[in-house]
């Protein structure tokens, strides 16, 4: 097998399979001729799929035993105890190993966090990993994390977030600055939990980040900042409102456009805006959740995922792979270590207390 990059997929995690799986790594190949590919996962399912699949990119694929499934609703302490010979669990292994610079999966989060943080690693000087993805706004895209690795963060957890995420965001959009701004409940000084005043403290306080103060809520979509900082249990919830009211809009819109026959003639000549309308609300688009803090690349498909955003999960983990996203967090966090020590400090968090 040739190419540059090599990206190891979970295929039998998600609730299609190696029905999209399979199908969606075929495209892959073909669009990313550098591009080469291990599945993960029960052997006689994968090859069932790939019978529907031609071409020489195929010889750029590679099958990887593995006897177990994680199920979508299994506690992660289970799967973390009884499912080290699963499809989740060998993907994750062949990062470590080297033999892949990237996992994808669609499967079961929980147990794809707690397994990444055993099988990779975390970077150093960097506490918990966090979840970070697009999320549409007025001037493209901006991101957005954590997104529910983290229940509860503490301050210093929500700056390390903050480095994190504005290394993401400068490499993958070129942004030699991102602007980051701190999700809240006003945009006051005063305003919000003790915990997120101190987190606006210590991230004001640090010079390598970009800082813009507080968003609220109506910020979110507005392109104000480039990455929006928060709790997994705040952005969690932010994330399921942003594509559930996706979802409404654009059937309320096709709704409204079916009541009467004009309307009807309306919207035939209103079809191309439609089109992109939903297109651009539509939030498998922006397919593949990263989570970032590990030594390795892993990027989270949504479960329910079709062949075609499933598809630009791939295309995530593939350009963080090829920009090698753990290394560069890695190579701030140690300068921001080095700094602290120099100081006589312990940690990042401390350092920018003081």
């Amino acid at each position: 097998m040739t190419g540059s990059y090599c990206i190891s997929v979970d295929a039998m995690g998600g609730d299609f399979g190696p029905r999209v799986t399979v199908a969606a790594s075929s495209d892959a190949l073909k669009r990313h001729p550098q591009l080469q590919i291990l599945l993960v996962g029960q052997s006689d399912a994968i090859r069932n799929h790939l019978r529907r699949c031609r071409g020489k990119h195929l010889q750029r694929l590679e099958i990887v035993h593995a006897d177990d499934v994680v199920a979508m609703n299994e506690k992660p302490s289970l799967a973390l105890r009884n499912r080290r010979e699963s499809s989740m669990w060998k993907s994750l292994e062949l990062v470590a190993q080297g033999r892949a610079q990237a996992c994808i999966s669609a499967g079961n989060t929980g147990a794809l966090m707690a397994m990444s943080r055993l099988v990779l690693g975390m970077l150093p000087g960097i506490e918990r990993p966090a979840i970070v993805a697009a999320i549409p706004t007025l001037k493209g895209h901006s991101y957005m994390l954590d997104l529910g690795a983290n229940i509860d963060s503490s301050a210093q957890q929500l700056l390390q977030f903050a480095i994190m995420g504005s290394v993401m965001v400068s490499a993958i959009d070129r942004r030699d600055r991102p602007l980051v701004g701190l999700l809240n409940v006003g945009s006051e000084d005063n305003k919000g939990t003790g915990c997120v005043r101190e987190a606006s403290r210590l991230i004001q306080g640090h010079g390598g980040l970009n800082f813009i103060g507080y968003l609220e809520g109506d910020d979110l979509f507005s392109g104000r900042a480039d990455l929006v900082v928060c709790d997994g249990f705040v952005g969690n919830i932010a994330l399921k409102s942003c594509e559930g009211l996706s979802k409404l809009l654009v059937r309320k819109v096709q709704g409204s456009f079916r009541r009467n026959p004009y309307r009807r003639l309306v919207a035939l000549l209103a079809t191309p805006i439609l089109r992109e309308l939903k297109r651009q609300l539509d939030p498998g688009r922006r397919n593949g959740a990263t989570l970032l803090g590990l030594k390795g690349v892993v990027v989270k498909s949504h479960g329910g995922a079709n062949r075609t955003y499933f598809g630009y999960a791939i295309d995530q983990a593939l350009e963080e792979a090829r920009l090698n996203v753990p290394a560069l967090i890695a190579d701030r966090v140690a300068v921001e270590v080095a700094r602290c020590r120099s100081d006589g400090v312990d940690d990042v968090a401390s350092h920018s207390k003081n």
